[in-house]
């Protein structure tokens, strides 16, 4: 059993958060009667946006930072960013899910930069390690691990992810994306998303390994 069977047992285990992006396909016109609305001027509707999606996007937020507060603050500028820029949104460029992803994905490494001023001079590219390391295939943790130890554990091994090992491993191992959606969001072809995958649980596994997890 591979990596991505790890990181989604693990994740299971420790319930991090939850809500992966995957039973979204019925939520597709609510999303968009919901959209409509809120565009008409409906005020109730911005209520409803909100406590549809801030929960994943919570989610996505958390794992890339690793810290609660941090998380609620983004999750908070995610939705103060749809409030202004919804009207940028088009039904037929996409779901309204990559749209919110990508904007999610887009603030966060704003972020990221915005912390990271002492190495400004630097890309985020250019921060990337370089892992020739092949994909790392893990058999399966060996059940030593429960409940938030274990989702702990996940959570600090994902920190010591570049941010775009890191995103990418959060959208498609814990938020259950497809290479399309993932792609989508993150602007780059499928073909780096596959890689950067690899990369990400080639880097995980070893971190993991590190910390003594049978793997």
């Amino acid at each position: 059993m591979g990596a991505t069977a790890t990181v989604a047992q693990i994740s299971t285990t420790g319930r991090l958060a939850a809500a992966p992006w995957r039973e979204r396909g019925r939520f597709l016109d609510a999303d968009l009667e919901l959209v409509g609305r809120c565009l008409a001027g409906d005020e109730s509707a911005w209520e409803d946006l909100v406590k549809v999606h801030s929960r994943r996007v919570y989610a996505i937020c958390f794992r890339f930072t690793g810290a609660d507060q941090e998380a609620q603050d983004l999750t908070q500028e995610v939705f103060l960013r749809v409030f202004r820029s919804l009207k940028t949104f088009r039904a037929g460029e996409g779901t309204f899910a990559v749209w919110l992803g990508r904007l999610t994905r887009n603030l966060l490494i704003d972020h990221y930069r915005r912390s990271k001023l002492d190495r400004a001079t630097d890309s985020i590219e250019e921060q990337l390690p370089q892992l020739e390391e092949k994909t790392a295939m893990i058999s399966r943790t060996e059940g030593m691990l429960a409940g938030r130890e274990a989702s702990e554990l996940l959570q600090a091994a994902l920190q010591k992810l570049s941010p775009e090992l890191r995103e990418t491993v959060i959208l498609r191992d814990l938020e259950e994306l497809d290479y399309k959606e993932i792609a989508q969001i993150l602007n780059v072809p499928e073909g780096t998303v596959k890689s950067r995958l690899n990369r990400g649980r080639a880097e995980l596994a070893r971190v993991l390994r590190q910390r003594r997890v049978a793997v």
